[in-house]
């Protein structure tokens, strides 16, 4: 559990970077999953972390798991 927790932290500042360099652009949001279960299980979130792209209110991409930031930045640039 510990290395899950780490592992988030570890995502959060690239998050918060990305959310920077595309505002206006993109809007990034989060939500915990332990508050909003009934949240997680409309979206089918069964891995933390998951990131999810919508267009026009439609998921377009999902990400699981820990990913690189070009990875991330790559899933939303294709969608813009």
């Amino acid at each position: 559990m510990g290395y899950l927790v780490w592992s988030l932290q570890s995502l959060a500042p690239i998050i918060e970077e990305i959310a920077a360099e595309y505002s206006g652009r993109v809007l990034v949001g989060k939500l915990d999953v332990d508050e909003s279960p009934q949240s997680a299980e409309k979206f089918n979130v069964f891995s933390i972390p998951t990131m999810i792209v919508f267009k026009n209110g439609v998921e377009v991409d999902r990400l699981v798991g820990l990913c690189p930031k070009p990875r991330i930045t790559e899933a939303l640039t294709k969608h813009l």
